[in-house]
């Protein structure tokens, strides 16, 4: 991360330092207010690229933009290009004006995982990570292999967290809200509470301080598990894959609630007895919009509902929710 704020810094920061020098005495105001010693730090700040003040309102505002962007660029392109809209939209358990409720939940939560998530990377451009800027650092093969040692373990660390968010004390006041979307679209990627989402971030932060990781690979894996997180909630079942939790798998999780807690794989929900292997219909364009297939789903589904959280109080676009 530190290549990105050193970006930032020459391109904007230092610019609008250099404003702020250009213009400062129209801020003479500040110094009848808070006195000239005052204005002198909160100068410093500002003016400082290495004023860690500084970094991290730069590492805030870096990780909430460029998240926002990347959310919003990779939902739209799925949305629009590929995403079988007509058919979500005469599912039973879409939700009244779904899209819009999603990105507006989203937007909202988005500020808070970035502020929740700026002191790992100040962390790391101090030094107190593992990363590590030449690619041969550590020899190729290990390059290789931390990217497979990655995927493991932020596998492994996401499966127990979010299979701990299921649990009844922590389901209703952080996850509940991402379950919301019982037919998922791209859109539902971020659109959750912005403390589940941090929690279910935390092992791509945790790995590099325990793991040397290189930063730019870092930064590649960064943007490749928020794409990712689009992926699996685009409705595009390309594979009925036994490894891999894909798209179909992840569907399967926000209709029956209870299984394929994975992020990337299906091995640790196969260790801890939650794996569901999507059904054959899921995979036939005719029968995933059968009558009797859905209504199977349906009952199935609101069993589960049921059982986990109560009583149902989404409102759905066509009969309550309904075939």
């Amino acid at each position: 991360m530190d290549r990105v704020l050193e970006f930032v810094d020459s391109h904007i920061s230092d610019r609008l330092s250099d404003l702020y020098y250009t213009y400062g005495g129209r801020l003479s105001w500040l110094t009848s207010v808070a006195g000239p010693g005052l204005q002198k730090q909160i100068a410093s700040i500002f003016t400082n690229s290495n004023n860690v003040i500084r970094q991290g309102i730069e590492l805030f505002l870096i990780t909430w933009i460029m998240g926002t962007i990347m959310y919003l660029g990779t939902a739209s392109f799925s949305y629009f290009t590929y995403f079988e809209r007509e058919e979500a939209h005469r599912h039973p358990k879409f939700l009244k004006n779904q899209e819009w409720l999603e990105i507006k939940t989203a937007l909202l939560n988005l500020p808070g995982m970035a502020l929740l998530t700026f002191p790992w990377f100040l962390a790391e451009i101090h030094g107190y990570s593992q990363c590590y800027d030449r690619l041969d650092e550590y020899g190729y093969t290990y390059l290789i292999c931390s990217v497979v040692m990655f995927l493991l373990f932020s596998d492994f660390a996401i499966y127990w967290i979010h299979r701990a968010l299921h649990h009844r004390l922590l389901y209703a006041p952080l996850h509940k809200l991402h379950h919301k979307w019982v037919i998922p679209t791209p859109f539902s990627s971020h659109a959750f509470n912005f403390l589940d989402g941090y929690a279910q971030s935390l092992p791509y932060h945790i790995f590099p301080f325990l793991f040397p990781l290189n930063k730019y690979l870092y930064l590649f894996l960064f943007g490749f598990v928020n794409l990712w997180t689009v992926l699996i909630h685009d409705g595009e079942y390309l594979s009925n894959n036994a490894i891999v939790n894909g798209s179909a798998h992840h569907a399967v999780h926000h209709m029956y609630f209870n299984y394929n807690y994975g992020q990337f794989f299906t091995l640790f929900d196969r260790l801890g007895s939650s794996h569901r292997q999507p059904e054959a219909e899921m995979f036939d364009a005719k029968l995933r919009t059968n009558s009797t297939v859905i209504r199977k789903q349906i009952s199935i589904s609101d069993s589960i509902q049921k059982e986990v959280e109560g009583k149902d109080d989404r409102v759905y676009a066509h009969n309550g929710g309904e075939l």
